[in-house]
């Protein structure tokens, strides 16, 4: 009985917790902050053009005509799905009430690795969208097979379907051979001549979106000449455009809640990062998460500073995982300069990042690389975006050297390696570090 009792004590305990976590957050609608969320046209900002032309390359599906095809170009977070998609829920709502049949099927293509899973996928979301039976399995049987389905779906409930393929890109499928035609190529030569050949009856348009602007190049030429699509430019958000996307997304919070310069600082963060709305509205979400979790009640400027930092270590993270042993630690000395500096010194000395790595190999007793490897270890890190370098000379006759500043905030890079490092069990005492940094420092402005 007293069992009995614990258990339904701690079942209320948490939820007593649970709901306490609900009542007291800083949030009145966090939807509005998920960067993929249909929203109201009064919420998007900067992009008239581009909303223009999509309005006026989709009219036609209202007017019993078939929408051209469209692709949709630019830099990741500038708006190209929130634009389509918010044209098209507009044009799927005014249909309905005319008694057309219009359908939206989507796909995303970046985690989708064939031709045929693609296909599927196309299957499955338009079953979905008609609410009819997938009526194919996902595996036994053909492609062709499951693109009959895919054409019969579409024929059976849709008299005008917009297919929008985005990171159309990355759905480059299986090539054994350099020359071999990319998955992406044959699908959209399939889906935009489906129509022509008498294989849909009704009207199917293709919007692709890519961050490549020489996506098209990549065509296999008889693709290029069937989907000859309209073009729609995007190009970055700059720090006002992104201040105006975050004000109008303010009402996520409950009134009062965000203190002063919040919304201009999260703009000014993201701007920094190519202009990328999709890393402005998570950081904004971000910071009223770690309001949460730490039981405030009021989204501070140290919260916003601690999601810029989350959101560093994770995009920090998963740029890292690939990298081998001897590039981590080449990257892990760089980092670690200007933290225990004493000169305030915000770009490294190729030299001096050399010779702290020469001492943590020593140190932890693994290989030490020639210096020519170590500066080749670093121009793959500048290829990957953890830093930047410029060529410095010290002087007649001493020589260039490269220096190394780094993109993020050399902290959370060193951290997040730190913590890599250490799973591989390797250690190291952060005070001996520490001297050794400021050693070399002191040895190369002496000209050591």
């Amino acid at each position: 009985m007293a069992d009995g009792n614990e258990q339904q004590s701690l079942s209320q305990s948490i939820k007593g917790r649970l709901q306490q976590g609900v009542q007291n957050s800083v949030f009145r609608d966090k939807g509005l902050l998920d960067p993929d969320a249909v929203i109201d046209e009064d919420r998007i900002v900067g992009r008239d053009k581009q909303l223009d032309d999509i309005i006026t390359y989709l009219r036609p599906a209202l007017q019993g005509n078939r929408p051209p095809n469209m692709l949709l170009y630019g830099p990741s977070g500038t708006g190209k799905s929130l634009i389509i998609n918010a044209v098209c829920q507009q044009v799927l709502e005014l249909a309905n009430s005319q008694g057309d049949r219009f359908g939206v099927i989507k796909i995303n293509c970046q985690t989708i690795k064939s031709h045929d899973r693609a296909v599927y996928r196309l299957v499955k979301n338009a079953a979905i969208e008609a609410g009819v039976d997938i009526g194919v399995p996902q595996s036994g049987i053909s492609t062709d097979q499951k693109l009959n389905r895919f054409y019969q779906i579409l024929s059976n409930n849709f008299n005008s379907v917009i297919i929008i393929l985005d990171e159309v890109d990355l759905l480059v499928g299986r090539q054994r051979d350099p020359n071999d035609e990319p998955a992406y190529s044959k699908l959209l030569y399939q889906l935009s001549r489906a129509s022509q050949l008498g294989r849909i009856e009704g009207h199917v348009s293709v919007a692709a979106l890519t961050n490549d602007p020489r996506f098209m190049e990549d065509l296999d030429g008889r693709a290029e000449s069937s989907f000859n699509p309209q073009d729609v430019v995007y190009s970055d958000y700059d720090a006002t455009q992104l201040q105006a996307i975050l004000e109008r997304r303010r009402d996520a919070y409950y009134d009062d809640v965000l203190e002063d310069g919040i919304i201009s600082l999260s703009s000014a963060f993201a701007a920094q990062d190519h202009g990328d709305a999709r890393k402005a509205i998570d950081l904004f979400r971000k910071a009223g998460e770690i309001t949460d979790r730490q039981g405030g009640e009021i989204v501070r400027e140290e919260h916003l500073r601690d999601a810029q930092k989350e959101a560093e270590r994770d995009r920090t993270l998963t740029q890292m995982q690939g990298l081998s042993t001897q590039k981590k630690l080449s990257l892990y000395a760089a980092a670690i300069v200007p933290i225990h500096s004493q000169r305030n010194l915000s770009a490294v000395p190729s030299t001096i990042a050399y010779r702290v790595y020469q001492y943590i190999t020593d140190l932890l007793d693994v290989d030490e690389k020639s210096r020519d490897s170590f500066l080749r270890y670093m121009n793959e890190a500048e290829t990957y975006n953890f830093v930047d370098s410029e060529k410095r000379g010290r002087g007649y006759g001493s020589g260039v050297h490269k220096e190394y500043t780094f993109v993020d905030d050399p902290e959370v890079v060193a951290e997040t390696l730190q913590a890599n490092i250490r799973r591989e069990g390797i250690t190291h005492d952060e005070e001996l570090i520490e001297s050794v940094v400021n050693a070399q420092i002191q040895d190369f402005f002496d000209g050591k």
